[in-house]
């Protein structure tokens, strides 16, 4: 059985073909089984410089790769245990795309805590993956080394939510102080480089609901420099923003991101997550008062119409007004494969259309947030 993807000798092939290849980034790829491993490096060789092995083989990459490419089953122990033995390696690939079959909540989660930078499920798609791969692959872009430290911040948040996820479906303990740290990693790196940056690496990176988290709590902490909150404030909105979706871990993924209009008792069932989320962190004693009213509340609305508690103008706080700006604009911004990503100012222009339902002065306050930060 074969356990490694090799490519012939390069003394036998012409210079300019060396040359070529020679300028391409180098991609390593991991694979479960010699199919797929030979599935996933018959696309990638044809943009990249590609070397591959079996992760059940002895680990033997020596040159650090621009990007590694895995495909493998995450709920067998002893894959998880041979990517665990190669993550040395994988920290240093810029890249470090997992590409899933089985799409459930604790595989995407568990591809996140082995280090994943993106995370493609379903079946695996040509297009997609050398879009992913594609994507800055210059190695001497003048913009990388500052790219590579937003991407760390986006790296350690995905991770954070992964392990909320995770939290939820096992019914075990959320990391609270491990949310809170994230959420202070981005507004540190939205202080220093702004909203658009953070924008951008997060679509960059992420799809579904993980992406809407991460635009989310970039949204909101912007929102929130932009009004001048203070830090305590800041701190309670970023974390809120953190949590707001936790209760999406008990939704199907394939309601939860499904591409297109959802049937009407799919929506009833994605109408259930923020009760759900409230339900499940209530328990929690580091939890305040405040986020969990805006993990129950970010779908109110000052008229009453929202859910799950049909809250009216002053039962509604500062913080969850906020909030619930933040939700609705990046969600209409979301990059997403199915569908262009709406520009920003057609998205401030639904949310100036929403008479009655958001606070006005807010939403006036929040154009700089959207069009000009």
């Amino acid at each position: 059985m074969q356990n490694a993807r090799t490519l012939p000798s390069p003394v036998k092939r012409d210079a300019g073909i060396r040359d070529r290849e020679a300028a391409r980034p180098f991609v390593h790829v991991l694979a479960d089984t010699s199919d797929k491993l030979a599935g996933v490096c018959s696309i990638v060789e044809e943009k990249f410089t590609v070397a591959g092995e079996r992760l059940d083989a002895d680990p033997r990459l020596s040159q650090v790769p621009f990007a590694i490419v895995i495909r493998a089953e995450l709920r067998d122990v002893d894959t998880i245990a041979a990517i665990k033995k190669r993550a040395g390696k994988l920290a240093k690939a810029k890249k470090r795309i997992f590409l899933l079959d089985h799409t459930s909540h604790i595989s995407i989660s568990q591809a996140y805590a082995l280090g994943a930078t993106l995370v493609l499920p379903g079946p695996v798609n040509r297009g997609k993956l050398l879009a992913a791969l594609s994507d800055r692959a210059d190695p001497a872009s003048a913009s990388q080394s500052e790219g590579a430290q937003s991407d760390n911040a986006v790296e350690t948040a995905a991770t954070a939510i992964a392990s909320m996820f995770t939290s939820v479906t096992l019914g075990q303990p959320v990391d609270v102080d491990g949310a809170r740290k994230a959420g202070r990693q981005i507004a540190d790196r939205i202080t220093q480089h702004g909203l658009s940056e953070w924008l951008a690496t997060v679509r960059r990176h992420h799809e579904g609901t993980y992406q809407h988290c991460l635009l989310v709590t970039g949204v909101a902490i912007d929102f929130g420099l932009s009004l001048g909150v203070g830090r305590l404030d800041l701190e309670r909105l970023y974390t809120a923003a953190m949590f707001h979706d936790i209760g999406k871990a008990r939704i199907p993924l394939a309601i939860l991101d499904k591409p297109g209009r959802l049937e009407p008792e799919e929506r009833a069932i994605i109408a259930t997550h923020p009760a759900a989320g409230y339900d499940f962190l209530k328990g929690h004693d580091n939890i305040s008062p405040e986020i969990l009213d805006a993990v129950r509340h970010h779908h109110e609305f000052l008229d009453g119409s929202g859910y799950p508690d049909a809250l009216c103008a002053d039962s509604i706080g500062d913080i969850v007004r906020i909030l619930t700006i933040s939700d609705i604009f990046a969600a209409l911004i979301e990059h997403r494969h199915y569908k262009p990503t709406m520009p920003r100012p057609e998205a401030y222009n639904i949310l100036c259309g929403m008479n009655g339902k958001l606070e006005k002065a807010l939403v006036a306050s929040f154009k700089q947030v959207a069009l000009t930060r």
